[in-house]
Order: C-alpha cells, then structure tokens, then sequence
C-alpha cells in the first residue's frame, strides 16, 4: 500500500516537473538573446530521460553533465570544462606538434573558406539554425528559426565539424573500416568518385546514370558525407536524399548506415510516413518523394539544406515530376544550392550480367502452351469474380499475327492484354523446375491481389506446391520486412523488387509488363491505381 503511494507520489511529481519544463523551454524559445538552460536540481537529474524527449520535439539540444542539465539551442559537447567540478584537479596537456598542426590547419581553412569572416559566419548559421528542425518527425517540417551570430556558435560548429572528421579518420583506419572500404572500392560507382565530386562542386545540377548494382544509390550520398566532413564542412552539411517507396528509404538508409559503422538514427536516418530514424546529429536524411515536398511546402528555400539528391528518377510519379519542377523552379530563382538528380538510364557507370529475353512467342514455342479465349482467364476467388469478368474474352484485332510462324498464330490472335496470365505463368514456371538449371525465380506481378491468388494457385499444383522441391515467397511492400526474406526459391514481388531490393541469386525473371501507376479519372475526378504498361527502361532494368 505504501509502495503504491509513493509510486503514484513520484509520477505526479515527475508530471508537474515535465509541464514545469514546457513552460521554461517556451520562455526560451521565445528569448532571443537566451542561448541555453542550467539546472542543478535533483529532480531534474531523476526525469532527465523524459525531459530530453520533450526537449527534442522542441526541436532544441540537452546533455547531462554529472549534476547539471542542459538545454540549449545549439548542439552540445561530450564535456564542459565550466560544468566541471573537479576541473581544478585536472589538467590536460597537448603535445606542442598537435597544437600547431591545428592551429595551421583553422587558419588554412578560415582563410581558402571566406572573402570575410562576415560572410562565412552568415553561411554557418544558416545551416545551424535549420539543423535542429530535423531532430523530429514534427520539426522536419518546421520553419526553422534564427540563431544569434556570435563566435561562441561558430567555434562549436569548427569544433563538431573536427571531431567528426578525426571520427570518420578513425572508422576508415579501424580493421573493419578497412575491409569495408576495400568491398566499396569493387563497386563500378566508386571508380568514378573523384569525377562525380568534381561535377558536384562545379555544377548547380549534376545528372548521373548508372546501371542496376553500380552502387550509385549507397555510394554517392556518402561521396559527398565524406568529402564535407573531410573539408571541415560536416556539422554544416545537411542531404537529402529521396526514394520512391518506403522500403527504399529504409532499406537504402540501413545500408549506408553500416558501411558506415554507425548506428541508424546518428550520422544517417530515414524518414517515410508515420515513422522514422533519425537524431540531432543526422546529416544524411533518406525519405521519401512526399517527405519532402511537405518541407518544401513549410520552407521553399529549404534551409540549411546543402545537397538534395532525387533517386530513381525513371520511376517519375506525379510528387516525382512536381518535386522536380519546384526544385528547378527554385533554381532558376536563385538558389545557391546543389540538386543532385540521379537519373536510372542505361549509361556509362556500372555493368550487368547477359541476359538472354524470350517473349510471348517465344514462350509460347518453348512451352507448348495454347492461348485461348477461356484459358488466360485469371482466378482470383469466388469474392472477387466481378475482376475476373472484367476479363470476359472479346474480339480483337492483333497487330502481332503476321510477324510469327503460323503455328502460333491462331494462339496469339486470341491473347487478352487485360490479362496477367496465372496459367501461362504456372505452366512456365514447370517448365523452368523440370528443365533449366538451378537458379531463383522472380516474377513481377502488379499489385497484392495477383501475388497472394497467384501463391495459392501455385501451392495447389503438384509440383510448385511441393515444399521439398520449391519454395514460394511473396514479397510486396506493405509486408513487414521480417516477412521477406533462401530446394528452387520463387519470389513473387511487385516492381519494388527492381530497384529497392537485391536477391542475389536469381536467375530467371518473369515478368508481366505491368505495374501499377496513379492516375486521374476525370469522369469520377478523383485519382485511381490502375496496372499500366511499363516503360522499355524499367523492362531492360
């Protein structure tokens, strides 16, 4: 009973300590000429873990030396030689050569960097004063507000930018560093380093293709994380780089992160729709196309933004297209910053593996399989039979008759485009178990409809249902990612597998020629996804 008191005694207390603290970080929001909080209060020290939280989505910095908090607007040190109670105690003493070699190198710097310390210090709270706005889910798209310009701010940004260059110095010498950097030198991309990050800094807006596996997607976000850091530039630097879909964004993230070696959420993050990863020391941000343009919608200029990378751009959707016409349009305005647009076309970085394609015919010819007007009929369940009417045979004119050997002709005349093919699919995919060589399958399919009635006409057949001999995955994005992970492995995926996710060893590909796309049904006046052919460039990729 009295245990149960003073548990409910304690909470209140840390309640009314919490929106004590609410009205004190308001107060100095509000105060202009007020850089930080100090408190030396016991409670304070108790609810530290519940302040910091509030103090983040305040889009502000706090730290806990010893017996003292912290709230300030800028980021803070690891240590406070001022907060530091025992520091008459201490002393600490740097070897001469070490001094100067960092008093040559700030001077060198200051000097190539700035036409007057004026104009630099305006370039570096710039940045600073924006930084703190993506510390949360909420601050990504707050306006960012404006720091004092004083010299106290710009030694603490000299001295980050510093410890994170002898940080990144440090990993890159470490064992697995080392081993690392030697798998990233084997990628086609990091061949062409030195002359993408020479594009970079002579131009406002760098195109860049690759082929599928170059590594452009992982390699080029960091070019330019490491080449900023390296120059003393990383506490300023900020880069945005979208994707597509979700999965990209946190699968891609993920990645960097531990090429890296660091946790995700510290120097790289993500951020998709209703979740997140990131800190106040994120400088890296991959998110998606939406992410962004709602921050532009709050910050046209994107402040204290330095480099925004727009991915796969081939994959072009409306917030794509409007994306990229705001960015341009900002450009032309008089925007001083990169844009960075990685382009999928098949050009000069990378390399692929021989593909050998087979088409209908083709197909048609290998197998044996006979189209006809009842056969491509694809079946989705008796709940969903109003789909499969939509696919009631009717007749047409074909195009493609005279271009084939006659024995496939009547076959072909009656293909139905408004048909996936589960059959023609089923019976391909026998062929392949029974006949080809060993190797995963991947086939494309449009939506989660086809793949699940797909996967359950496939467990049901003798051969493609049997467990010892093939195993059936489904792979689509609104999967959790523990759900997706290989006897002849078949995955069933949508096009997320052609860009947002690598399986090694595939060897033969299906794929259907349709994905789905957003489009606008002027009739209705609302906007629809629709299966829609794909483009020559997504087939080749």
């Amino acid at each position: 009973m009295i245990e149960n008191f003073q548990h409910e005694f304690q909470c209140a207390s840390t309640s009314d300590n919490i929106n004590a603290w609410k009205r004190k970080l308001t107060a100095l929001l509000r105060q202009k000429d007020q850089e930080e909080l100090l408190s030396r209060e016991k409670k304070d020290r108790r609810d530290y873990e519940q302040i910091a939280v509030l103090v983040n989505r305040m889009g502000l910095y706090s730290q806990l030396y010893a017996k003292v908090v912290v709230v300030s607007k800028v980021p803070l040190p690891n240590y406070r030689f001022d907060l530091d109670d025992r520091r008459p105690q201490r002393e600490v003493s740097l070897p001469p050569g070490l001094e100067r070699r960092v008093d040559n190198y700030l001077g060198e710097y200051l000097s190539q960097k700035a036409r007057s310390m004026g104009a630099f210090r305006d370039y570096v709270i710039s940045r600073s004063s924006s930084n703190g706005s993506m510390a949360t889910d909420e601050g990504l798209f707050e306006q960012p507000e404006s720091f004092p310009h004083s010299k106290a701010v710009l030694e603490k940004i000299i001295w980050r930018s510093l410890q994170m260059r002898s940080e990144q110095q440090a990993w890159q010498d470490s064992p697995e560093g080392w081993k690392m950097l030697e798998f990233r030198r084997g990628l086609p991309a990091f061949k062409e380093k030195d002359a993408i990050l020479a594009a970079i800094s002579e131009n406002q807006v760098v195109i860049i293709s690759g082929e599928t596996g170059c590594g452009k997607t992982t390699q080029i976000p960091q070019f330019i994380l490491e080449s900023e850091i390296e120059s003393v530039r990383g506490a300023t630097c900020s880069i945005i780089c979208t994707q597509p879909r979700r999965i990209s964004a946190m699968s891609v993230s993920e990645r960097v992160a531990s090429e890296r070696g660091e946790k995700l959420g510290e120097m790289v993050g993500y951020k998709v729709r209703l979740e997140g990863m990131k800190g106040r020391d994120t400088r890296l941000l991959f998110c998606t196309t939406g992410i962004l343009l709602r921050r532009l919608l709050v910050d046209r200029s994107l402040k204290g933004v330095t480099h925004v990378i727009v991915d796969e751009i081939h994959e072009c959707g409306m917030n794509e297209a409007l994306m990229t016409a705001l960015a341009f349009l900002m450009l032309v305005n008089g925007w001083q910053r990169m844009l960075i647009i990685d382009l999928f076309r098949i050009s000069a970085i990378g390399f692929t593996y021989p593909v050998q394609t087979h088409f209908l015919e083709n197909i048609l010819e290998l197998t044996g399989y006979r189209l006809t007007a009842y056969n491509q009929i694809d079946d989705y369940g008796l709940d969903k039979t109003w789909k499969m009417n939509k696919q009631a045979p009717r007749k047409r004119k074909s195009q493609i008759v005279s271009a084939v050997e006659p024995t496939d002709t009547e076959s072909l005349s009656c293909w139905n485009p408004d048909c996936i093919g589960f059959n023609l699919i089923e019976q391909l995919l026998c062929h392949i178990c029974e006949r080809e060589r060993p190797g995963a399958v991947l086939v494309f399919m449009t939506g989660w409809d086809d793949i699940s009635s797909l996967k359950e006409k496939l467990q049901a057949h003798p051969i493609l249902g049997d467990t010892g001999r093939v195993l059936l995955l489904a792979c689509h994005g609104s999967m959790a990612s523990s759900e997706q992970d290989g006897v002849r492995k078949i995955v069933l995926a949508t096009n997320i597998a052609e860009t947002s996710i690598t399986i090694d060893d595939v060897v033969f590909v299906i794929d259907c020629g349709k994905a789905k796309e957003t489009s606008y049904d002027a009739l209705n006046n609302t906007p629809c996804l629709l299966p829609s052919w794909i483009s020559k460039v997504s087939a080749r990729q």
